[in-house]
C-alpha cells in the first residue's frame, strides 16, 4: 500500500513537470516562428529563445524587468496579457485532474497531495527558466518568481483536483461554525458561488462590449496605431496576437469603467464616467487608442452604468432561482433573511472576484508617469459590492414575494367582473359535500344527490392546485382506501344453500299433476281410482294397494311445496312437459 502511494506521488510530480515543459515549449514555438518569418531580425536565435522563456515567466503574473532602455536605467514591465495565463493554467489543471482520474491498476493519490505534487513538479521546470532569463533583454524579478509562479500553479492544480472530485462543497472542516455547516447543507453556499459567477461574467462581458465599441467609435485612431508600430506582415502578426492576448484585459478596464472607479491612464491621470482627468501618458497601441479623451463626461459615458445594473439584477435572479423556484412549492421557500443574506454573499464573491481580475489586468508598463496603469483593485471590489448588493437584495425579495403569493381573486378580478356585467360564463358552483355512507348491511333510498349551482360566496378564494407529492403519499392513500372499504357496506353476506330435491318414491299420475302426499293420499274419490283401475308401472295390477318396493336409501323429507303460481305451470309460466313415463 505504501509503495503504491508513492508511485502515485511520483506520477503526479512527473505530470507536473510535463505540463510546465509543455507550456514552455508552445510559447517557444510561437516566437521562434515570427522570428523566423520575420524579414530583417535584429537579434540572434538566443535572444529569441530568451524573449520566450520571459514570455513563459510573465505568463504566470512575474513581473518583467527591460534592461536595454534608452536611458539605460531598468524599466519594469508588469501588465500580464490575461489570455496568456490560460496557457499554463489550463495544462496545470488537467495535469491535476488526470492525476486523480481512476484507472484499472494504477494506485490514486489524495486530493490534497496530487495537486502539491503536480505544482512542484511545475515548479522544478520553472526555477531554472528563471535562472536563464537573467542574462536576456528581459530578466525576471527574482521575488516577484518566486511568489507567482508556485500560487498560479497550486490553484491551478487545486481546481483540477476540485474538478476529479465531483466539485463538492464540503465536508467543512470541524473548527467551522455550525451556522456555515447549515448554510452548506441548505444551498446558500452554492447558490451564492453561482450568483456570484453569474455577476462577474455579466460585468465581463458589458466591459468587453464597451471596449469594443469604444475601439470601432475611434476606429480611424486605432487603425493608425497599428499601421504606424510595424509595416511588415510578421510585425503585424506579432502586433495583432498580443492585441488578442491583451483583450480580456480590456473586459476588466471596461467593466471598471461602468462600475465608476475607472482606470488610470499613468500617475496622475484617471478615466471614468463622470470624467477623465490628468494628463495621460498613453503609449502608441491600438487598444489604447479607444481611451474617452480629457474632459467631463456625456450622457453616453454615463451608460455606462447599465453593465452593473445588469450585474445586480443577474445576481438576484440566479439567487432567487435557488430560493424560491418558478415550479416549487411555496411552503419550500427560504425566508426573507435567508434570501437577502444570500444575495449579500453572491455580491461578496463577484467584489473578490473583481477585486482579483482588476488587481492582475494592471500595472506598471516604466517608470515615472509609467507606473500605473489599470484598474485601482479595491475601489473596483468596493464598486462591485455596492452596485451588485444595493439593487440585487430589493429585487431579489420582490422577485421571491411575487413568487411565493397566494393566487386568489383580488380586488382587481372582482370590479372587473361588476364593469362587465353578466356574461354566458360559468359562474362559480359550490360543491356539495359527500353524503354520508351508510351503516353494513343498510341502504338509502332517499338520498338527496342533487348538486346543483349554488350561489356565489365573495370570500371564497379560487382553487389551487395540490401539490404533486400529497395525492401519492403513504399517508392520504391509506385514508382513502380506509374510506372506500367502509363506504362499500362491508363484505357480502353469504346465501342458505339450495334444498337439494329427492328423488320421486312412487309413480306419477297420467294427468301430469304432482301425486299427492301425507294422509291426503288415503282419502277421496282418487283413492279408490288409483286402487282399482289404474294400469302402469309403479300401480298394482289387481283389487288391492300398491305395492311399492323397499328403497335401499334412507327415508328423505319431501321437497317444499312449489308456490301457488307454479302447480300448473313451470317457472316460466309455460305448462309443463309430460315425463317419458307418462308418455308410454
Amino acid at each position: 500500500m505504501q509503495g503504491g502511494a508513492s508511485v502515485a506521488l511520483v506520477a503526479s510530480f512527473v505530470r507536473g513537470a510535463t505540463a510546465a515543459g509543455l507550456g514552455l515549449g508552445v510559447i517557444t514555438v510561437l516566437v521562434m516562428v515570427l522570428w523566423i518569418s520575420s524579414p530583417f531580425p535584429d537579434s540572434d536565435p538566443a535572444d529569441a529563445l530568451h524573449v520566450a522563456a520571459a514570455l513563459w515567466l510573465l505568463a504566470h503574473g512575474t513581473e518583467l524587468v527591460r534592461t536595454d532602455t534608452l536611458s539605460g536605467a531598468p524599466s519594469p514591465m508588469g501588465i500580464v496579457p490575461l489570455l496568456l495565463v490560460a496557457v499554463p493554467a489550463l495544462l496545470a489543471h488537467r495535469a491535476a485532474r488526470d492525476a486523480l482520474e481512476p484507472a484499472e491498476g494504477r494506485p490514486r493519490p489524495s486530493a490534497w497531495s496530487a495537486p502539491t505534487m503536480v505544482a512542484s513538479g511545475y515548479v522544478m521546470v520553472g526555477a531554472p527558466v528563471v535562472l536563464y532569463v537573467a542574462g536576456g533583454s528581459f530578466a525576471a524579478d527574482p521575488l516577484s518568481a518566486l511568489v507567482h509562479l508556485p500560487l498560479v500553479t497550486f490553484l491551478a492544480a487545486a481546481t483540477g483536483a476540485w474538478t476529479a472530485s465531483g466539485r463538492p462543497l464540503g465536508p467543512l472542516p470541524a473548527w467551522v461554525p455550525r451556522r456555515l455547516h447549515a448554510a452548506v447543507a441548505r444551498g446558500n453556499v452554492s447558490a451564492a458561488l453561482r450568483s456570484a459567477g453569474a455577476g462577474t461574467l455579466t460585468l465581463l462581458v458589458g466591459g468587453a462590449v464597451l471596449a469594443v465599441t469604444s475601439t470601432v467609435w475611434h476606429g480611424r485612431a486605432a487603425q493608425e496605431s497599428f499601421l504606424g508600430l510595424s509595416g511588415e506582415w510578421t510585425g503585424r502578426a506579432a502586433l495583432a496576437l498580443l492585441t488578442l492576448a491583451l483583450l480580456p484585459n480590456a473586459a476588466v478596464w471596461g467593466a471598471a469603467y461602468g462600475l465608476g472607479p475607472g482606470f488610470a491612464l499613468g500617475t496622475g491621470a484617471t478615466a471614468a464616467p463622470l470624467a477623465a482627468t490628468g494628463t495621460p501618458a498613453l503609449p502608441d497601441f491600438p487598444l489604447l487608442a479607444a481611451v474617452p479623451g480629457e474632459g467631463p463626461g456625456t450622457p453616453l459615458h454615463w451608460a455606462a452604468v447599465a453593465v452593473p445594473l445588469a450585474a445586480g439584477v443577474v445576481v438576484a435572479w440566479f439567487t432567487v432561482g435557488a430560493a424560491a423556484p418558478r415550479h416549487g412549492e411555496r411552503g419550500s421557500a427560504w425566508s426573507s433573511g435567508a434570501t437577502a443574506l444570500t444575495v449579500l454573499l453572491g455580491a461578496v464573491g463577484c467584489a473578490g472576484l473583481m477585486c482579483l481580475l482588476a488587481g492582475a489586468s494592471g500595472g506598471p508598463l516604466g517608470t515615472g508617469r509609467l507606473a500605473e496603469f489599470g484598474p485601482v483593485w479595491w475601489l473596483t471590489g468596493c464598486a462591485a459590492l455596492l452596485w451588485t448588493a444595493g439593487p440585487g437584495i430589493p429585487l431579489a425579495l420582490a422577485l421571491r414575494a411575487w413568487r411565493t403569493r397566494t393566487p386568489g381573486r383580488g380586488l382587481l378580478r372582482r370590479r372587473g367582473a361588476e364593469a362587465e356585467g353578466p356574461s354566458d360564463a360559468v359562474p362559480f358552483a359550490e360543491v356539495p359535500a359527500a353524503p354520508a355512507a351508510p351503516a353494513p348491511g343498510q341502504g338509502s333510498s332517499d338520498t338527496d344527490l342533487d348538486g346543483g349551482p349554488g350561489p356565489l360566496d365573495d370570500e371564497s378564494e379560487l382553487y389551487d392546485f395540490l401539490p404533486a407529492d400529497t395525492w401519492t403519499a403513504r399517508g392520504p392513500r391509506e385514508d382513502r382506501w380506509a374510506a372506500l372499504k367502509e363506504s362499500s357496506g362491508g363484505p357480502m353476506p353469504d346465501f342458505p344453500p339450495l334444498p337439494v330435491p329427492a328423488p320421486p318414491t312412487g309413480s306419477e299420475p297420467a294427468t301430469g299433476s304432482e301425486p299427492a302426499t301425507g294422509p291426503e293420499a288415503a282419502t277421496g274419490p282418487e283413492a279408490g281410482a288409483a286402487s282399482g283401475s289404474a294400469t302402469g308401472p309403479g300401480f298394482a295390477t289387481g283389487s288391492g294397494p300398491a305395492t311399492v318396493p323397499p328403497s335401499a336409501s334412507p327415508p328423505m323429507s319431501p321437497p317444499a311445496p312449489p308456490p301457488a303460481s307454479q302447480t300448473a305451470e313451470g317457472p316460466s309460466g309455460d305448462p309443463p312437459e309430460p315425463s317419458e313415463e307418462a308418455a308410454r
